[in-house]
């Protein structure tokens, strides 16, 4: 594959949207190069990048094509790389309808750890920068009494968010657990893009030790902490058991800072 054909993956290290697309390329065995940002320096690459008036990631470029958004990028990756295993035709509503079910909770999964996580300022800067150039860093350090407000302002970080987040998890939490009483996958008899969302989007919950971020003691420790109401729940250990047989190693290739 040229360079100009050649696919990049731009991520933020704590985002599970990004790893669910990472998992889905490193499943489907598509080369990419992986470009991680910094929180708040990412905003205008991707706004520009994106072209949706959106700063989200992930986003993956292949030459001049973009494309913004977890669920948009699976449907991208299945016309240009398919068809993909993880996508079987047979399948391909239900897995889709469970793919969008779980991705509906992805915002309120980190509104819920990030709110007692800015409790712990040194962590999350940590995290924030661990891909930083030095004058990334510089400006997240000093920047930080501006963002973090901004940050919670834009995500809703605060009590009545959170409580409604909390509800929206559990309900899906239950679902899931439900679900996998019929069988090991939620769909069919082999690993699909419906196990990897669920378990990417929950996965910060579950703290799987396979994750760099999540499955760190002090991740554990200190942002999930909070994720004691389901500390015995079968949906979070089905999160990690797919972890442990399908993962494998998170960035056996270090991502380049972008």
């Amino acid at each position: 594959m040229s360079n100009t054909n050649a696919l990049t993956l731009y991520t933020i290290n704590m985002s599970h949207y990004s790893e669910k697309i990472r998992w889905l390329l490193d499943y489907e065995g598509i080369p990419y190069v992986e470009q991680a940002l910094t929180p708040a320096i990412h905003t205008l690459p991707m706004l520009l990048k994106g072209g949706r008036g959106q700063t989200t990631v992930p986003l993956v470029q292949r030459g001049s094509k973009r494309v913004q958004d977890s669920p948009r990028i699976v449907d991208w990756l299945a016309q240009e790389y398919g068809p993909l295993k993880s996508l079987p035709a047979e399948s391909l509503d239900e897995i889709i309808a469970i793919q969008r079910r779980f991705d509906a909770i992805g915002k309120g999964v980190a509104r819920y750890l990030y709110l007692p996580g800015f409790a712990h300022k040194a962590l999350i800067l940590d995290i924030w920068t661990q891909f930083a150039t030095p004058w990334e860093s510089r400006i997240v350090r000093a920047g930080y009494p501006i963002i973090k407000p901004m940050f919670k302002l834009k995500l809703k970080i605060n009590t009545k968010h959170v409580a409604i987040a909390e509800q929206r998890i559990d309900a899906e939490i239950k679902w899931l657990e439900a679900r996998i009483k019929q069988g090991r996958y939620l769909v069919g008899d082999s690993l699909t893009i419906a196990d990897i969302t669920a378990a990417s989007l929950l996965a910060p919950l579950a703290c799987p030790e396979e994750h760099p971020i999540y499955g760190t003691s002090e991740f554990r420790e200190k942002m999930a902490g909070v994720a004691k109401l389901w500390a015995d729940s079968p949906a979070l250990q089905w999160v990690r058991d797919i972890y442990a047989a399908h993962r494998g190693q998170i960035w056996q290739v270090m991502p380049n800072a972008a």
